[in-house]
């Protein structure tokens, strides 16, 4: 029987056809103390956050949502440069998440579907002084939907796509209905508007270094992949906010400098940890907080079914055989994660654990399988994060012991996408879902027969993504990823694994939503409220 968890909250957001301004508890907070306990916020002081050069400290074709190519990966930069017109918000201990408006005042869902209405918050300026007005936004829009970024939305768009209602007031229209479409924003390039004067002005080579936003910050130094210094927008349109005078982002090569850097007093915070030895370090470290943040993206093995060998049901079948991630995740991270079998965690909407049908371990099958085939030899890429590299070692030996012949490589993000996008991959260990499946790098981004990080080519299946990305009944939509998870299964497309709960370390003294309390990540890393990070002075 399918275990299934629907949060309360699901979508209420979305599903209500007004909504105007203003998951589930998924891991431990460790030292880290709730943000209702730090105190009043006080203002001045600087903060330096590290990013893993492997993720979210790699941004090489720069911070222009439109041309970003890592956007995904780079939430926490973009919204600190440009804010965004819907923000994801939960309790400090991760709960009642839900999406509110930030620049934009309201929203409106048809009843039908197949129009979504955002009305702007009056008298908001970019950096520059120019209006941030639904032509803007307009001109944003246009752009990012037309973009290279992995990070733009999947939307099918109707014809006018876009209309400007009044100065104020912008529409969305579509050929189908669209459920998660304000969930689509938070982890989109749709949701960071840019000053279409500055852009003009500068040109997008320059513009790509040193964009400008309406954000709480705005841009000192950019050096690619390196360093970003901000500083305070005097024009935000928060009054009193953003409280720190000075952010700066610094890539890191990892969890081990991170650490050592953070003790060194070099830096305050950093996004992401997932090095098991090292989280257990810094939870009994009087210096550091940590806040393990709710699962909400499983890993999945990606199988890419349009080349050989994985366009032989018997190989991928073989594989979901010699896979075993419960002894996975209890030999390497003693529990820490929790195993699902689809592509939902227990931090974000449709959690499903188990799924009917699903293929079990079974390694003397897998070892028939391969004689079957005459042999197997895989190569099993990811990106060189701990956890992942890790897990892959483990898949390595499994696979292995049932006589597949296995090579492993990492990747930083910039050359996996390469790798997919060349289409002559064969394996990959990546995260799969988010906290909506529909929204951002979801299922349908792993999945669906038109994205190009997919390996699958399945019109049943899309049709089940699509019918469960569109339908307003929540009761409906789960019952339509539980139908998608079953036919995953069925044709052994791509096995499960751990959900991978990210952490996040600041140093004692500095405090903020996402950082130091508990948001389900949008995507991998939690997406942190920078205009309300705050560090104690004196």
């Amino acid at each position: 029987m399918t275990k299934r968890t629907i949060p309360s909250l699901l979508l209420a957001t979305a599903l209500a056809l007004t909504a105007c301004g203003g998951g589930d508890d998924g891991g431990d907070s460790g030292t880290g103390a709730a943000q209702t306990d730090a105190g009043e916020p006080q203002r001045g002081g600087e903060v330096t956050v590290l990013e893993d050069a492997a993720f979210a400290g790699s941004w090489p074709t720069g911070l222009d949502p439109a041309t970003n190519t890592t956007g995904g990966a780079n939430i926490s930069m973009q919204q600190a440069i440009f804010g965004g017109l819907f923000l994801l918000r939960a309790d400090d201990d991760g709960s009642n998440a839900r999406i509110e408006p930030n620049q934009a005042e309201s929203f409106e869902i048809a009843e039908d579907g197949l129009s979504f209405t955002v009305t702007l918050r009056d008298g908001i300026q970019f950096s520059d002084g120019t209006p941030m007005d639904a032509e803007a936004v307009r001109f944003n829009w246009e752009r990012a939907l037309a973009s290279p970024c992995t990070c733009k939305p999947t939307w099918q768009l109707a014809d006018p796509a876009i209309e400007v209602l009044d100065p104020l007031t912008i529409r969305l229209n579509f050929t189908a209905p669209n459920a998660s479409v304000l969930a689509s924003f938070p982890a989109s390039n749709v949701n960071w508007i840019a000053s279409p004067t500055a852009l003009q002005q500068q040109g997008e080579e320059s513009f790509k270094i040193t964009p400008v936003g309406a954000g709480p910050f705005t841009v000192v130094e950019n050096q690619l992949s390196s360093t970003l210094v901000l500083e305070r927008n005097e024009n935000y349109f928060e009054e009193g906010l953003p409280y720190l005078d000075r952010l700066t982002f610094q890539s890191i090569g990892g969890d081990q400098p991170a650490y050592q850097a953070l003790q060194a007093g070099q830096a305050q915070a950093y996004e992401g940890l997932s090095t098991t030895p090292l989280l257990e370090q810094a939870q009994s470290n009087d210096q550091l907080q940590v806040t393990v943040q709710p699962a909400t993206s499983p890993y999945v093995i990606q199988l890419n079914t349009r080349a050989a060998p994985f366009d032989d049901p018997r190989a991928r079948e073989a594989i979901y055989a010699a896979t075993d991630f419960d002894a996975i995740a209890e030999g390497l991270f003693g529990g820490e994660y929790p195993v699902s079998q689809s592509f939902t965690g227990p931090g974000g909407l449709f959690y499903m654990e188990d799924v009917e049908g699903y293929p079990e371990y079974d390694p003397e099958r897998a070892r028939q399988l391969v004689e079957e085939l005459g042999g197997l030899q895989v190569k099993l890429g990811t990106l060189g994060a701990y956890v992942a590299t890790q897990v892959n070692t483990a898949l390595q030996t499994q696979w292995q012991e049932a006589g597949i012949d296995v090579t492993i490589e990492d990747y930083q993000l910039s050359t996996l996408i390469q790798e997919f996008t060349g289409g002559t991959w064969q394996a990959m260990l990546q995260t799969a879902g988010a906290w909506d499946p529909a929204a951002g790098v979801g299922v349908a981004f792993r999945f669906a027969s038109t994205s190009p990080f997919s390996g699958i080519s399945d019109p049943e299946l899309d049709q089940l993504l699509t019918d469960a990305a569109g339908t307003l009944d929540e009761d409906q939509r789960a019952d339509l990823y539980e139908q998608a998870s079953q036919h995953i299964a069925e044709n052994f497309y791509a096995p499960f694994g751990l959900a991978f709960a990210p952490a996040n370390l600041a140093a004692q003294g500095v405090h903020g939503p996402g950082l130091t309390t508990m948001i389900p990540p949008i995507l991998v890393n939690t997406g942190v409220i920078w205009d309300e990070v705050w560090r104690e002075q004196g």
